[in-house]
């Protein structure tokens, strides 16, 4: 009785956010009850099925980061009020059910991603729960829902910018608080090589030194250890990892390591390529992806294949590639290019994996069934139509609006623009699929993703400022449909969760006070820094 007291008390500060349901993204259905589940550190976690386990460790650490509340997971239901972990048939994929009521919460679902959903959802009504005498009040709602791809993602640069794994476990963390469900990992480029690769230890620890802004930054990568670990960690929170080893271009950190690979490049793209005229160049790469393929068990590789032409020059008096050529009725360097990824996408192929590549590999004959498509020229709209046309499945994370490197606000100048356009919050929400695809080929879409380069990041409170809030506006836009979408209702849902970032010490731009420098609770930062970062 103490319980319903205090809860009762709090029913006046929980009726503010029962007018619409605050969960990022907004559930197909959600029905608010008037009233409130308390829970404090007795309260178990029960689960009816051992798949569900992991999903209740999540629900643990979430209760525990949000608030510093540990819970247990118990294994027989009790007769005291619980959080309840059940499957269920007849639910799709990833779909779930969530009841909070006076006497308990229930999580229904078929499967282990539908499950997460529910728990995601229950931790974000976790984080605005009001306090009570011994825990927290959590509103009560009945939710039903499921998304509307499949693929909600978010790609990292880390070759120009090394976050560290403790960062991005974090990323990670609220990527799962947000249902994003893809992390596509950048892990290889101009300014660095990431990732340890036994067979060539050089790659990392040569290749691994500097950053964009850094020739000399001392090397950064992360150890194969580390990247099962992260991946480990990413799996219990439904993300799955796609690594991404960017050739033929953007090659130049694994060039220093190994120059006798190297195609060339230009005075602005130095060793910029692969020399496709050197048969050593595919057993290497091939060997370098076998131990890629074998830290990911997404059984997707992405090889990039974007902008080779900004350093070709070498190729032409290149005796190999001419050699090349001859042999196989090349006629120009495009057709070398294109040799070059179809080879490598053999390899790919050979490890039961996917190949995924930018939208310029659209141009080649790949296997559709195999193939996935990123569609990031939004000035380039045809070339979308001709992924779609040749039947590959694509991914939409266009220039405009889900590159997160570009700016999100006018007054904002450390970042990109295009031609004057910038990405702002609601840009990256109202982005709509339905006008750039035909409804015969919607099916085709596996879903958005938002692209991080990291060029204008110096530090983590920048990595964030360029994230926070928009990954939340990305989350929603991919996972409901156009109809459900409402700009100023999500501005209003949004709110309580600014609140939430500075509680958990993230650096973001308020939308709602583009003047406004955030401090987090836990520490204040110089004013200077501040304006830099947001300038």
């Amino acid at each position: 009785m103490k319980k319903l007291f205090h809860v009762c008390v709090l029913m006046i500060g929980l009726q503010v956010q029962a007018q619409v349901c605050p969960v990022i993204p907004m559930p197909k259905e959600a029905i608010y009850l008037d009233a409130a589940f308390a829970v404090d550190k007795n309260t178990p976690i029960y689960v009816q099925s051992p798949r569900f386990k992991g999903v209740a460790q999540y629900i643990q650490q979430e209760f525990l980061r949000l608030k510093g509340l540990p819970l247990a997971i118990k294994s027989n239901l009790g007769k005291m009020p619980t959080i309840k972990l059940e499957q269920i048939k007849g639910l799709p994929e990833e779909a779930y059910e969530l009841a909070i009521g006076n006497e308990g919460i229930v999580i229904k679902a078929s499967d282990e991603a539908g499950a997460f959903n529910g728990a995601s959802s229950l931790a974000q009504l976790f984080s605005l729960a009001a306090p009570s005498s011994s825990g927290w009040a959590i509103a009560a709602w009945n939710i039903k829902d499921q998304p509307r791809y499949a693929w909600r993602g978010l790609m990292l640069d880390e070759s120009r910018y090394f976050i560290g794994k403790d960062k991005l476990k974090s990323l990670i963390d609220w990527m799962a608080f947000y249902k994003l469900n893809k992390l596509h990992w950048h892990l290889t480029d101009e300014p660095a090589w990431r990732i340890e690769i036994k067979k060539y230890p050089k790659l990392s620890l040569v290749g691994g030194v500097g950053d964009y802004n850094d020739p000399k930054r001392p090397a950064a990568y992360y150890t194969q250890s580390e990247i099962s670990e992260i991946v480990d960690y990413a799996a219990r929170r439904n993300i799955a990892i796609i690594p991404e080893i960017d050739m033929p271009g953007h090659a130049t950190a694994a060039n220093m390591a190994y120059p006798q690979y190297s195609g060339g490049g230009n005075a602005q793209h130095p060793e910029f390529t692969f020399d496709p005229g050197n048969p050593d160049t595919y057993a290497y790469l091939s060997n370098i992806l076998r131990e890629v393929n074998a830290l990911f068990p997404s059984g997707m590789l992405h090889l990039g294949g974007d902008e080779v032409s900004f350093g070709t020059d070498k190729w032409q008096s290149n005796e190999g590639i001419k050699k090349l050529q001859q042999e196989h009725g090349l006629q120009d360097l495009k057709a070398v290019e294109h040799y070059f990824m179809e080879r490598m996408a053999d390899s790919v192929y050979q490890l039961d994996a996917k190949l995924m590549a930018w939208d310029e590999m659209a141009d080649i004959n790949l296997p559709k069934d195999e193939t996935i498509i990123f569609w990031w020229r939004h000035d380039k709209p045809e070339q979308l139509q001709t992924t779609l046309d040749k039947g590959y499945q694509t991914v939409l994370c266009p220039r405009l609006p889900y590159y997160f490197d570009f700016v999100q606000d006018s007054g904002h100048h450390a970042g990109r623009k295009w031609g004057g356009l910038y990405n702002s919050l609601q840009d990256v929400y109202v982005f709509s699929v339905d006008k750039w695809v035909r409804a015969s080929q919607q099916t085709q879409i596996l879903g958005i993703q938002a692209n991080l380069w990291t060029e204008t990041v110096t530090n983590t409170n920048r990595l964030d400022y360029l994230l926070f809030p928009r990954l939340a506006a990305l989350a929603e836009a991919a996972w409901s449909s156009e109809s459900e979408k409402d700009y100023k209702v999500f501005e209003e849902r949004l709110k309580p969760h600014l609140r939430l970032y500075r509680d958990q010490n993230i650096y973001f731009y308020n939308p709602f006070n583009p003047n406004e420098i955030p401090e987090p609770v836990y520490f204040k930062r110089d004013r200077k820094d501040l304006n830099a970062m947001q300038n």
